[in-house]
């Protein structure tokens, strides 16, 4: 029996996880809810209805698990402690600062209405997240550096569209590259986080709009750009459409750690990621989330999770038996 998935929100992310679905056999898609005319909204799944987010609680009882959509800085942590009363959910919530927080806001309304709520799934936080853990498990005379890009952030870039003026943006993370090579070398280097990543933002604004002002906001944001080295382009939505249509992004989480008596061998743990379409690939990661919410909430369990928090075999649509023939 499939598992009944609900998509709240059809931009990138949403158009993802429609086509994670696809790939999927234990996966349907059941509906899509969005706050624009449902009319003016035309998805890729045949047979499957567009609602108003008004709508979605007349398919409680029709959705197992609904992915939430929406931007970090706004939508989710009004969205996901509020959807969580009704519906099992899995977010894609991605300002680190904030995640303690966010935890705690959704933990309580999930926990009292019976749900089990995903939050912070994707690829960082989420599949990096689960290599952090693991090598310094493995290696706890060690350090953990994570590198990202060169490549679009959906979340800085829906930041910076945020803002009073900004009509549209891209805004790339940049690897410094003596830094990467500094950790590669096993030197376990002290590097802060000015040194590690640059940001470039391409901004398109509205007519008349202040860029003085733009660009002191993106510069002095919180949680987004105050702690690095930022450079703000503004061109036309002409050479944003034509230069930056692509969303690529990948990286990298390097773990140098010490074994032995004495310390005497050092080892490199890494995980990269190369990502013709960051919303794609953050789309297939929260697709498995969602098989392994369902499966949470069928045993019993409530409350807010995150990815350190589901056993590796929820996220496969493999029996255990299988798993231990096939990939153990």
């Amino acid at each position: 029996m499939s598992i009944k998935i609900g998509i709240m929100g059809y931009g990138n992310l949403g158009r993802g996880i429609e086509c994670a679905i696809k790939q999927n056999a234990d996966l349907e898609l059941v509906a899509v809810f969005s706050r624009r005319d449902p009319k003016t909204v035309k998805i890729l799944t045949e047979g499957v209805g567009v609602y108003h987010v008004d709508e979605v609680l007349n398919f409680k009882d029709k959705i197992d698990v609904l992915v939430l959509c929406g931007g970090s800085a706004t939508d989710l942590p009004a969205q996901t402690p509020e959807y969580a009363k009704y519906f099992n959910v899995v977010d894609s919530f991605d300002t680190h600062a904030k995640i303690p927080e966010h935890f705690e806001n959704v933990n309580k309304t999930a926990k009292e209405n019976g749900h089990v709520a995903v939050i912070s799934s994707g690829w960082d936080p989420g599949m990096f997240s689960l290599n952090r853990l693991y090598a310094g498990a493995v290696l706890p005379n060690g350090t953990s550096y994570t590198f990202w890009g060169k490549g679009v952030s959906q979340g800085h870039s829906d930041a910076i569209r945020r803002i009073d003026g900004v009509k549209d943006a891209r805004q790339y993370t940049i690897p410094i590259d003596s830094a990467l090579e500094a950790v590669r070398s096993g030197s376990d280097p002290e590097l802060s986080t000015r040194e590690k990543h640059e940001r470039e933002c391409f901004v398109v604004v509205e007519n008349g709009a202040d860029k003085q002002r733009i660009e002191n906001e993106i510069k002095t944001m919180p949680n987004y750009f105050a702690d690095y080295n930022t450079t703000v382009h503004f061109i036309s939505q002409e050479e944003l459409d034509r230069d930056h249509k692509g969303i690529p992004h990948g990286g990298f989480v390097i773990h140098s750690g010490k074994t032995g008596w004495n310390q005497e061998n050092t080892h490199i743990i890494e995980y990269s990621l190369k990502l013709d379409s960051n919303p794609e690939f953050t789309s297939s990661v929260i697709a498995a989330v969602a098989r392994a919410a369902h499966k949470m909430h069928k045993d019993g369990l409530t409350g807010c999770k995150t990815m350190f928090d589901i056993a590796p075999s929820y996220l496969s649509p493999l029996t255990p038996e299988d798993l231990r023939a096939k990939l153990l």
